[in-house]
């Protein structure tokens, strides 16, 4: 379960801002991690998280924000500007216990980054993915999940738009955002005012006794979306709820057209989207993606820790030499102890220190927020300015942030 958010313009002066919360169960570490661009020889296959299938001649280089125990990732964006983000949504297709292995949401995510260089580029590969190989398997590998079975929401964006993918089973349907705001939240949002949609989506429907043509336009939310009942939510944890909470949000924030990055960070810690207890927020994402008319390097913060009000947003540029040091990359793709990464071990120690409430704890938050908030002030003074030639000068930035970090929570 997870929030997931984007801004044009309007709402901007300029940028697309990207976000999201990614909700897993709170045994879970989510690493950060950077995957180089390579070549691959003709013919060659990947091993996602459960199925091998044909390897793409070429992969971008990708920035992921992923469970330790997937190959593929909640979030992330390419060295093109490319995020997307996935989050569960519960349909009629969904059946306890079948947990075939096929692509996870996870999977997509990594496949239409490494694949694609643009937002519309990332939905037509997930759509053939989908299509030819399906969803499915195991989604979480704690006990507690383990009949946990959910299909997959996409929110795609690059610097000139986004797009919203919605699924069920292999069935799909997508909607194109040119401006203003969206968000999605564990549940479908799209209906009769879908952009494009899989073959003969309605006549599917109808073959399974889910819609009836004699009900006007055909709806997809209506046709296919469920309900799940297997965790205990409050009412304004549910997925509905957020969705409208997360749409006010956004409205509020950018009603005077100049949504920024501060803001997204402010949306993603709102007490009604940020998991704590049986689900948490594991880590959370932000992307601002500079317009096509500027030289700005679109730029990346990412937590790699659980709950954002208790996290740092640390920022990712790609460029030459990028290394994001080893803080954030779990040592092993178990749920054991051994997965859990320098930077969250720390964190842990930090996160019940500030949670005391004592005197050390208040400092503590205090400074983390203020090394936050100087960042993003000094990277917005010099990417106003910088060059190509003066990107060497944040090749090692993330990594320098982490390892500092990691200090001050210990």
């Amino acid at each position: 379960m997870s929030d997931i958010f984007v801004a044009l313009p309007p709402a901007t002066d300029g940028p697309v801002v990207f976000g999201k919360n990614s909700d897993r169960p709170c045994s879970e570490v989510q690493e950060v991690i950077h995957v180089p661009d390579a070549d691959h020889p003709p013919g060659s296959k990947v091993k996602v998280t459960y199925i091998e299938i044909p390897q793409a001649d070429h992969t971008h280089a990708v920035l992921l924000s992923k469970s330790s125990w997937t190959w593929g990732a909640e979030m992330g964006v390419n060295e093109h500007g490319v995020c997307v983000g996935c989050t569960s949504v519960w349909t009629k297709l969904c059946k306890e216990g079948d947990q075939n292995a096929k692509l996870i949401g996870a999977d997509f995510v990594r496949l239409a980054l490494e694949r694609s260089s643009t937002a519309r580029e990332a939905v037509n590969v997930m759509t053939s993915l989908l299509e030819e190989h399906g969803q499915g398997g195991v989604t979480c590998v704690d006990p507690s999940y383990s009949q946990w079975t959910y299909n997959n929401s996409f929110l795609i964006a690059d610097r000139t738009e986004a797009w919203v993918l919605e699924t069920a089973g292999k069935f799909w349907v997508t909607k194109q955002i040119t401006n203003g705001c969206y968000n999605i939240s564990s549940t479908l949002t799209i209906g009769a005012d879908m952009t494009s949609s899989s073959s003969n989506l309605p006549e599917e429907a109808e073959k399974l006794g889910y819609w009836s043509s004699d009900k006007g336009p055909f709806d997809f939310t209506s046709a296919f979306s469920s309900e799940y009942s297997g965790f205990s939510l409050s009412n304004p944890q549910m997925p509905v709820a957020r969705q409208t909470s997360g749409k006010t949000l956004l409205e509020n924030f950018s009603k005077n057209g100049n949504f920024s990055v501060g803001d997204m960070f402010s949306i993603l810690r709102n007490d009604d989207l940020c998991f704590q207890g049986e689900l948490m927020t594991t880590a959370s994402h932000v992307s601002v993606l500079s317009p096509p008319t500027s030289n700005t390097p679109h730029c990346h913060w990412l937590t790699a820790t659980p709950n954002p009000c208790l996290s740092v947003f640390k920022p990712v540029i790609f460029c030459k030499n990028l290394d994001i040091g080893n803080m954030t990359k779990s040592p092993s793709d178990t749920m054991e102890e051994a997965s859990s990464h320098r930077l969250f071990k720390a964190h842990q120690k930090g996160t019940e220190k500030m949670k005391s409430g004592s005197n050390e704890g208040v400092a503590l938050a205090a400074m983390m927020r203020q090394l936050e908030s100087q960042c993003v002030s000094d990277l917005d003074q010099f990417l106003k300015s910088c060059n190509e030639d003066d990107l060497g000068e944040v090749t090692d930035l993330f990594k320098d942030i982490t390892e500092s970090e990691v200090k001050l929570y210990n």
